[in-house]
């Protein structure tokens, strides 16, 4: 089939090139998408009035590739050798084999050629620089840090969201003008993988690779895409949400089922035990959390329940460090802890696993137990040849990390793997692996898994199709085995940040956001939250990002909890039995084992995107979240405890750990606000301090100062104050004994004639403790259930305080009568 098109564009019929746009045909092991397109037998004339989908760009060696935009300044725009979006200028100098394919108004695609095929290959896209931005890079294989700059050597190799903030005028930090923002995501094409790097010209590069020498291409047409906004965060979102319909390859977060253990508060057993955990032991951790008065309400029995082996440590010999990352699955099946293989051995086991989750479930009301296993059975793999092993015909095989990863931070789990191997099953075996695994898990009354070792594939896929393609294949088969086994979209990932993973993310809900909580190592605490909050940006929009586990009985006990309630994430602990800080606990977790969990991933302030709060010693983090009714503002100093990896230090500004660092906090750090405000809103807030005790009232543009020394940290419930009956302003903070307070109310409404001057409000909430609102008339009574309660006002303060029972924990209706 062939077109012509005539030399006068005004005959161009544009419904027939639409129509019978031609799949351009692809070359062996090309990455150039089946969905991108090609005009025979055009004519220069002809590409001013293309639809806006082409590609841009002719080069002169061949008229299939299209270069040069021809558009109007609104859209994206290449011309030059200048990339800009909406007027605004991106990147300068982009090479001549750069081109652009336009997406939408204010999206499009980059990609590049080269004269060479390869496996890798590493492209100039231009020079960035005078800009603030963010890069969320892997520092290591399996984790992700940020890292703020000004210019394109500031971007580090395996960067995996680019955002910059472009602002007219030569001051970047104070100009009067408001930012606007352009986000670069590095992309999965075909076979290969993306990623972004500066150089010391402050070129802005991205690496593209396939994991597989075999798998080669001289081009990628879709290799980033780049979209411009003036909200960071719906920028964000959109830009997912394109990309969800353009690759088809993952789902938003928003669209996934939510597993049950997300809104209950949980314990895991591996910083408790290690690999040593025992049955004895978990009993032991879930009755102190539950005498506390704090029951963990889901388990994950973590490393060290699995039948192993490991060649490359005996009993009888000294423990080596690494060569746990040796050991290799035997079975499915539990080992000797957890199964009583005879009457007379092993007394104190029980009889199997299931036996045990039983017994648990019934004596401390668990209503959720996950067990771990990694990606490949183990950290080794499976043992090939082995009875229960060789039908998924598993084949030792040595890792070999990408020229990127290496640049950056050694791991070693990572080194170790290389140097003993992974049994790795067979590609055309894995869905059988997970379904006999899983099957026999669910025989066990198990009711989900965390799943670990995912980057693993990226490592081991030469001969397999590449990386892409093999991470594709893994992470179908998994989420199929899960969603046929498991009830409840019952899973965990875990070390799987990078895009790979990522953008293969279908059905998976939960993923850990950053590198492991340590609590031996008090230079990670405040690296930790930085991180998660960071991450949660991208991550968030995929899933619910897993800020890991803690101990309540530690230094940064604290630091970690307001960060979970702020967080919007799982709640669990993995303290050692009987060494908990119940205290502590109880603001997090409600009498029943539920918990106050915020609507959405809490990330940074808009203020702090381009700051760094752990290293430039003079700011504070500032994380924002939403409940049903409030705004909640958690702020931490993370100065002057710990440094950022892969980083020079030397002209960091540290501060010394007893330091107090002071910045300003505002009702307008939370963002969607107006999805509580309301119509009935007032324009002010009231501002609840927890550690304070105290309420405020506040312009929602409004100001307030706050001061924290290291490890300090504060939370602050913002909940718009509204009027109601005419006369009476306002404001629930919701259960002030919680550092999430907000989190327990359900809803507020007036009860009564709107334009009358007296009435009642009824508030529904959960959880015990003492009520709070902020109410400018002093109230005439209070009722809770129906019964009626003795109410506190503060004249000063204009506080309500009203104190609900614990047997009202599960849900209570309040009404304040005017």
């Amino acid at each position: 089939m062939s077109h012509t098109f005539s030399t006068n564009p005004l005959n161009v019929n544009m419904n027939m090139v639409s129509m019978t746009t031609l799949t351009r045909p692809r070359k062996p092991n090309s990455c150039f998408s089946s969905s991108s397109t090609f005009l025979p037998h055009c004519n220069i004339q002809t590409l001013r009035f293309l639809p806006h989908r082409s590609l841009l760009r002719l080069n002169k060696n061949n008229c299939y590739k299209w270069k040069h935009s021809m558009f109007i300044s609104t859209k994206p725009l290449l011309k030059d050798g200048t990339l800009s979006l909406n007027g605004q200028e991106a990147i300068t100098g982009v090479p001549d084999n750069v081109f652009l394919t336009p997406l939408s108004d204010s999206s499009a695609f980059l990609g590049a050629t080269s004269s060479q095929s390869s496996s890798r290959h590493v492209f100039k896209l231009g020079v960035i620089q005078d800009v603030r931005l963010l890069s969320l890079f892997r520092f290591k294989v399996w984790w992700m840090i940020p890292r703020v700059g000004n210019s394109g050597s500031d971007i580090p190799i395996e960067t995996q969201m680019l955002l910059l903030e472009a602002r007219k005028g030569p001051d970047l930090d104070k100009s009067n003008d408001s930012p606007s923002y352009i986000i670069f995501l590095p992309l999965l094409d075909g076979e290969f993988r993306s990623s972004l790097q500066g150089n010391s010209s402050n070129e802005l590069e991205f690496c593209l690779e396939s994991g597989d020498p075999a798998i080669v291409t001289s081009e990628s047409i879709r290799a980033v895409f780049v979209n411009y906004g003036n909200h960071p965060f719906d920028l964000m979102k959109e830009s997912m949400k394109i990309l969800e319909e353009q690759t088809g390859t993952f789902s938003v977060r928003e669209t996934k089922q939510m597993p049950g253990i997300l809104d209950v508060f949980g314990w895991c057993t591996w910083d408790a035990f290690y690999q040593e955990v025992n049955p004895q032991g978990i009993k032991d951790g879930l009755k102190s959390l539950s005498e506390g008065g704090t029951p963990a309400k889901f388990l994950i029995i973590d490393d060290g329940w699995q039948d192993t082996t490991n060649e490359f440590q005996k009993e009888v010999e000294p423990f080596i460090d690494g060569s746990q990352f040796g050991g290799r699955l035997v079975s499915v099946e539990e080992n000797n802890k957890f199964r009583r293989r005879s009457k007379e051995s092993q007394a104190d086991a029980p009889n199997d696993l299931k036996h045990f989750v039983a017994d648990i479930k019934r004596n401390f009301g668990l209503k959720y137990v996950y067990v771990w296993h990694a990606l490949m059975g183990y950290w080794g793999g499976l043992v090939p040849n082995a009875r229960d092993t060789k039908k998924y015909n598993p084949k030792l095989t040595y890792p070999l990390q990408s020229p990127g990863n290496l640049a950056n931070m050694r791991d070693l789990a990572m080194d170790c793997m290389e140097k003993y191997g992974v049994g790795a099953i067979d590609p055309d075996r894995i869905s059988q692996f997970y379904d006999d695994l899983h099957s026999y898990l669910v025989s066990q009354d198990v009711d989900g898994v965390k799943v670990d070792v995912q980057n693993i594939l990226e490592t081991i896929a030469t001969d397999l199709g590449g990386r892409v393609s093999l991470t594709r294949h893994f992470q179908e088969a998994l989420e199929k085995s899960i969603a046929s086994n498991f009830q409840d979209n019952s899973i965990i990932c875990c070390m799987g940040l990078s895009t790979d993973s990522i953008y293969h993310s279908k059905r998976s809900a939960i993923t850990r956001a950053s590198d492991d909580y340590y609590p031996k190592n008090p230079a990670t605490q405040t690296l930790h939250i930085a991180a998660v909050a960071f991450n949660s940006i991208f991550l968030g929009e995929v899933v619910v990002p897993d800020w890991d586990m803690f101990y309540s009985l530690h230094d940064a006990a604290e630091f970690h909890a307001i960060a979970r309630a702020v967080g919007g994430c799982p709640v669990y602990v993995s303290d050692k039995p009987g060494e908990h800080d119940h205290k502590i606990l109880k603001r997090l977790v409600l009498p029943d084992g539920s918990v106050l969990r915020a609507k959405y991933p809490g990330r940074p302030s808009r203020d702090c995107l381009f700051i760094d709060p752990v290293m430039d010693g003079k700011s504070l983090l500032k994380i924002w979240n939403l409940n049903k009714c409030t705004g909640v503002i958690g702020v931490f100093n993370c100065q002057g405890a710990g440094s950022w990896p892969c980083l020079d230090n030397t002209n960091q500004n540290h501060v010394s750990n007893s330091a107090e660092v002071s910045g300003q906090v505002s009702p307008a750090d939370v963002e969607y606000f107006e999805e509580v405000s309301g119509k009935l809103w007032t324009g002010d807030c009231a501002i609840y301090s927890f550690n304070k005790g105290s309420v405020s009232r506040l312009p929602k543009e409004e100001k307030f100062g706050v001061g924290l020394q290291t490890l300090e940290c504060d939370v602050f419930t913002v909940s718009p104050i509204k009027v109601y009956y005419q006369r009476i302003e306002f404001a629930p903070i919701g259960l002030m004994n919680m550092y999430n307070s907000g989190g327990a109310i359900e809803s507020v409404e007036q009860c009564g004639d709107p334009s009358s001057y007296n009435g009642r409000i009824h508030i529904k909430g959960r959880g015990a403790g003492s009520f709070g609102g902020y109410s400018s008339v002093k109230p005439k009574g209070c009722s809770i259930n129906g019964e009626e309660e003795e109410m506190k006002y503060g004249e000063e303060d204009k506080l309500v305080t009203v104190t609900i029972d614990a047997s009202n924990n599960s849900g209570w209706d309040m009404d304040i009568w005017y």
